[in-house]
């Protein structure tokens, strides 16, 4: 059996230039870099203002195994198999982050002969997009240390500097650092830390920003800390963010890029979904509606915190609904929601999948919360059985679930046919009701009951005392009236990892809220959830290696 890396590796892929044309664009709509990746311009919704939009899918999950669960390969397999019935489909990913490239989650380009190419590009360091972000999070940090260094007009309080420094990587020895040491020439003695890039708020930003002018306010918004009055600090006091803003000129363009069959596809942005709102960035979904009939787009781990955070965060930015969903479910995933350890997933156990279904179902539910229609994809592996397929299907089917049997990571566009078709009824369908979960000028602490309970299944939160006194903060600096997005595991459903299934009886432990002004959100952190994760044991990048002649070796 080929690994990805080697169908990726032998896989024709056409100019760049030749996937522009086929999306009618002109030659000043995009700029090459190299012979199979685009900049698109940032001007293309603009443009076509009077357009019809596409039809938007979005593709979510249950909650995933360590190892994740093909949901990227799906959304590249349907947007496949989409152009094979006949439409004109885009597709729009996240780019991925080198921190779980190198670490234990791996990419994000899809799999077998449902990928997105050139998979060791866009693995690796792409077109240079988080590469910018990080450049612009830690010009930031660096002029906040260089005021405080230079006399700090501001008033500026070391000790409540809320801003972090980032790096694209996996790097727990970074969470907590002490800087300025070295005596007066060096800075001003502080403690800080280390966010990985993908969860700082210029990602987030980036990814919400309507257009560059909008990018900027946003910038100019961002709270880097307090006085020692206790008043917030912005970057528009530190009369930076014109500077950040040119450090991104080109990272808000749109990345293009193609399948394994020639699809089109559009890859930008990459907050991370259980410490940020886990979705592509909206420029670039709005230039897919622009572009083609459909988009097929995904958001980051199970329905509890990707699509959560694409139906209350990102539609409400870009001011637009979501046709369908897609909630895929794999055998292996719900075997460990059954209490299958991780070493035996490959083992048939109907019994523990028939448990695990419990998981599914609450996915399901939260689905339907939202008023949404939606198809239950089973991605196929090649160690699932017959009968644990067909027990899904029959679960899905004695419930009036539309479900369909993918097969895209062995057989590309040809394995989803089935749930193609079935996804272009549901985005035909009437029985489309769409609702967020709150209102915006709801309470901050009703806000993350709501998603507590509703998605979640929790009885009830638990504020410490620190997160009440930021939520009588926040309400006194007029900011409770934005979303709220929730830094949770991605493993369970509550915020304790280890409680795999559909957990009872549980209350969701709020920590802390960090306010994400420039973004439009406050950030809740649940439970353990960290900012800055850590390698494994061996980490992904112990088999990777570059042979003689320039060719990534061991990435998938």
């Amino acid at each position: 059996m080929l690994t990805d890396i080697e169908i990726a590796q032998r896989a024709t892929l056409k100019p760049i230039k030749d996937i522009a044309q086929s999306l009618g664009l002109s030659e000043n709509d995009w700029e090459p870099y190299g012979h199979t990746k685009a900049k698109l311009s940032d001007q293309i919704v603009e443009k076509l203002s009077d357009k019809p939009d596409g039809k938007i899918v979005l593709v979510t999950s249950i909650n995933p195994t360590p190892a994740g669960e093909g949901k990227s390969t799906v959304t590249v397999g349907l947007g496949q198999a989409l152009n094979k019935t006949g439409k004109k489909a885009v597709i729009a990913l996240r780019e991925p982050s080198l921190g779980p490239v190198m670490g234990i989650k791996g990419g994000a380009a899809g799999g077998g002969y449902s990928q997105v190419l050139p998979m060791e590009d866009i693995n690796l360091h792409f077109t240079g997009d988080l590469h910018a972000i990080t450049s612009a999070n830690n010009a930031l940090a660096a002029m906040i240390d260089n005021h405080i260094h230079r006399g700090n007009e501001l008033n500026i309080d070391p000790r409540r500097i809320e801003w972090k420094r980032v790096m694209d990587m996996n790097d727990r020895a970074l969470r907590q650092v002490v800087v300025g040491l070295g005596g007066p020439l060096r800075g001003v003695p502080r403690e800080d830390g280390f966010n990985i890039t993908v969860a700082s708020e210029i990602m987030a930003i980036l990814c919400l920003a309507n257009n560059l002018n909008d990018l900027k306010e946003r910038i100019s918004n961002i709270v880097v800390g307090y006085t020692y009055e206790e008043e917030p600090v912005t970057v528009k006091d530190l009369k930076v963010e014109g500077a950040l803003t040119l450090l991104l000129k080109d990272a808000i363009k749109p990345n293009l890029v193609q399948t394994t069959e020639n699809t089109p596809a559009i890859i930008h942005g990459g907050p991370f979904a259980n410490i940020a709102h886990g979705c592509n960035s909206l420029i670039a979904t709005k230039t897919a509606a622009k572009l083609g009939d459909y988009v097929v787009t995904e958001a980051g781990f199970g329905a509890d915190l990707g699509a959560e955070k694409f139906l209350d965060i990102k539609t409400r930015a870009g001011n637009f609904e979501p046709d369908a969903v897609v909630i895929v479910a794999t055998v292996r995933a719900l075997k460990m929601h059954g209490g299958v350890a991780k070493d035996n997933l490959t083992e048939e156990n109907v019994e523990a999948l028939e448990v695990g279904m419990e998981n599914l179902a609450k996915h399901i539910e939260t689905i339907e919360t939202f008023g949404l229609p939606y198809v239950v994809a089973i991605n196929k592996f090649p160690t699932d059985t017959d009968a644990e397929t067909r027990l899904i299907q029959s679960w899905c089917e004695s419930r009036g679930i539309e479900v369909a049997l993918t097969e895209v990571w062995a057989n590309g566009g040809n394995g989803g046919i089935e749930l193609a078709e079935k996804v272009i009824q549901k985005t035909q369908s009437t029985d489309h009701n769409f609702q967020r979960l709150y209102e915006l000028d709801d309470s901050i602490e009703n806000k993350i009951r709501k998603i507590a309970q509703k998605v979640y299944g929790a009885d009830d939160i638990e504020l410490s005392a620190k997160a009440k006194k930021q939520i009588t903060l926040y309400d006194e600096q007029g900011w409770s009236n934005m979303p709220v997005c929730m830094a949770k595991t991605q493993y369970s459903l509550s915020d304790d990892p280890s409680l795999v299934g559909r957990p009872k009886g549980f209350s969701i432990s709020i920590r802390e809220i960090r306010p994400s002004v420039g973004a439009g959100f406050l950030v809740v952190l649940t439970g353990d959830v960290m900012t800055m994760p850590g390698l494994p044991k061996k980490p992904a990048a112990l088999n990777m290696d570059v042979s003689d002649d320039g060719k990534a070796v061991g990435l998938f």
